[in-house]
Order: C-alpha cells, then structure tokens, then sequence
C-alpha cells in the first residue's frame, strides 16, 4: 500500500544509516529508516578511531561506548616491514584513545537508541528503488514508500547508488575471520593490546576483546586463499602457524578455534559521485577502505552526519552542500589511495609476493577518476 511522502527515507541497518537518523531527528527532520533486524552475530571491524569520539557525541550517543564489552584500545604493536614488533600508544592522539568495540552490542545498543528517540522503522529489506515525478519510491516485499530524498547506507551492495554513479574498486582484499576463545584452563591473562602482521601473502589482526575473546582477522586476495580454508579448519590453522607472533599469542594464552572462519569482502571501493539530486551514499555505500586503515566506523558516521546537515538545504532546492560532500569523499578517497601504497610499500621483505606487489605501485597510478 501507499503511505504519505516521507521527507527522507534511510536504508541500511549499520552504523552509518542509524547515525544519519540521529542526526536528522535532530535537525527537526522525521525520517523513515528501511532495514531488516540486525542479526545478533560477530562480524569484522571493531577498532573504533579515537577521531569518532566528537562525531559520536554530535548525535548524543557518546554513553554507548560506556559498557564494559568495549575497552580502550591504548597500544598497538605491529611487524610491519620488520619481523621485530614495534609498539605505537594512543595517548598521542588528541581525542584520547580508541576503542576496541564488542560490534554486535555497539550496533545494538545504538539501533535501540534511534527506537527511543521516536526514528519509525521499516523491519525490511529494500527491492527496487525508482524516481516517480518528484519523489522516490522504494518498493519492499510488503508494501511501497514515498520519499523526496533517499539515503542509501546499505553498505557495499550499495542498493541505490550503484544505479545513480560508477562503483570503482582499487583491489580485491579479503578477510578470514574468526572468534577464538581463550581455554578455562589457561591460567596466562592475555595482553589488552592490537597485534598486526605482516606475512607473505598478506597480514594477520589480532584483538583482545573487552569480553575475553580474540577478534583474528587474515587479510589477502581470493587467488592467494589455501584451497578449502573456510571449510576445514586444519587448512586455517596450518596458514595461522606460519605467522610468527600472531600464532605465538595463540598458543601461549591456549586460544582455541573453534571451527573454520568465516570470508567477507575487504577491498577498497568507491561511488563516484557520491551524491547527486534527491539521494547520497554514505558508510561503505559511499567509501569502503581497506581494513588497515581503522576509519571504517568513523568514515561511516562522518559521511552520514555531512549528509543529514546537508538535507535540509537540499529539500529547499539547492544542492551545494550535496555537491561539496561529494567533493570530500572523492578527494577522501584520492588521499587514502596515495597514504595505502605508501603503507603498502614501507613491507619489503616479501617483494617476490604477487599480494604485495599489486599494492606496491607507482602512486601515480592509484590516481583514479573521482566521477564518471
């Protein structure tokens, strides 16, 4: 059925769409949010930048990183163009440390809190999304909205932003991901810390969670992956001991795995624009950046506050702060490109590795068209 025109309509139930809401709600505009309910599962990303503190309480939701399943991520150590760890502390950084998050629970407690400051919600998935006249229709299985402006934070499928601009990809990363959990009988308490590593054909992550587990990420490309790994957990644990300190935290604190990782996409893509009239992307819909980068979170809730200041302008009929965003974004992505091939290229002791050489090129050619 029909329902009145929305003002705004937000897809997506990640971090990014949720922040967009918030941010509106409190410009004065009512939007409508279109998401299925999350799923309450681990998934990768759970290092939040200290830089997503001040965005965080631009929305009110500073308390949300209160809870004791989040923890301070204070001190990093990495092997990183040496085999030799080298120690980087957060207390350097303006805004404080940040935080190594309990994702499911983040992402809960702030869907909850868009609940309780009145956002409506839509518990389904968006199916096709087309201008009429002078609004959008956005179809679902059950019925079909109404909305001047749509935002479309539903991440890498991007469900109306890869029919409104060009998707570029700068490579094909990957991540195995896995949960392990440390034995009762361990009696070693294992390091707050942030372990990444450099290996052959890509690098390892390794978290302590605020509830006790390891959040164990490998990074490479699909051709590079061991035949059957996301099947049987020996093939995982065989690529595992061939790290140097990522395995020796493992075994020393006696964390177990308890069955093969799961494979998601980690790659670096962008929407170029990444707006235009009536409709914006933000989060990963917008930017997804390679995982070594820690700004995943902090992109996500940038992009959506930009766009929600940009909203109320744009119903009025200009579309200048619309347009400046997707000038940001483009030169946000231009920025990245050039400071990955320089991270990339600072490992050179695997210099015959086909991952590392496809991320080591001239920066010149990581200069890519910031539209279509």
């Amino acid at each position: 059925m029909h329902r009145a025109i929305d003002p705004v309509a937000v897809i997506g139930n990640g971090i990014a769409g949720i922040v967009a809401c918030l941010r509106l709600k409190a410009l004065g505009i009512d939007p409508v949010w279109i998401a299925p309910a999350n799923e309450p599962k681990d998934k990768p990303g759970e290092h939040l930048a200290p830089a997503a503190h001040p965005l965080l309480n631009n929305v009110d939701a500073g308390h949300l990183l209160e809870p004791s399943c989040h923890r301070p991520a204070n001190t990093m150590f990495s092997a990183w163009g040496s085999a030799r760890i080298a120690e980087r502390n957060a207390i350097v950084h303006l805004e404080g440390p940040g935080t190594v998050l309990h994702r499911s629970s983040f992402e809960g407690d702030l869907s909850n809190l868009a609940v309780q400051r009145g956002i409506r919600r839509i518990h389904e998935a968006v199916n096709t999304v087309t201008w009429k006249d002078d609004h959008w229709e956005l179809e679902t299985k059950d019925t079909v909205l109404r909305s001047l402006f749509v935002i479309d934070a539903s991440g890498r499928s991007a469900v109306l932003a890869r029919a409104q601009a060009q998707r570029f990809r700068a490579d094909q990363l990957v991540a195995l991901v896995a949960f392990p959990r440390q034995s009762h009988t361990s009696d070693v308490a294992p390091t707050r810390a942030t372990l990444i590593e450099a290996v052959a054909d890509g690098w390892w992550y390794a978290s302590l969670l605020g509830d006790g587990r390891l959040a164990l990420n490998y990074y490479t490309d699909p051709d590079l992956l061991p035949r059957d790994v996301t099947r049987d957990l020996c093939v995982f644990e065989r690529l595992l001991n061939a790290s140097i300190h990522i395995a020796r935290w493992l075994t020393e604190a006696d964390f177990r795995l308890s069955g093969p990782p799961n494979l998601v996409s980690a790659g670096t893509t962008w929407m170029a624009p990444a707006a235009g009239a009536r409709w914006a992307a933000v989060g990963d819909a917008a930017a997804a950046f390679d995982p070594l980068s820690s700004h995943g979170m902090t992109t996500a809730m940038w992009t959506a506050i930009t766009v929600a200041e940009a909203i109320p302008g744009a119903l009025k009929g200009s579309n200048d702060a619309l347009l400046d965003y997707a000038l940001k974004v483009a030169d946000g992505v231009q920025e990245y490109l050039v400071s990955q091939t320089r991270v990339y290229s600072s490992e050179v002791r695997f210099s015959g590795s086909k991952f590392w050489q496809r991320r080591q090129r001239n920066q010149d050619e990581e200069r890519l068209p910031r539209s279509s």
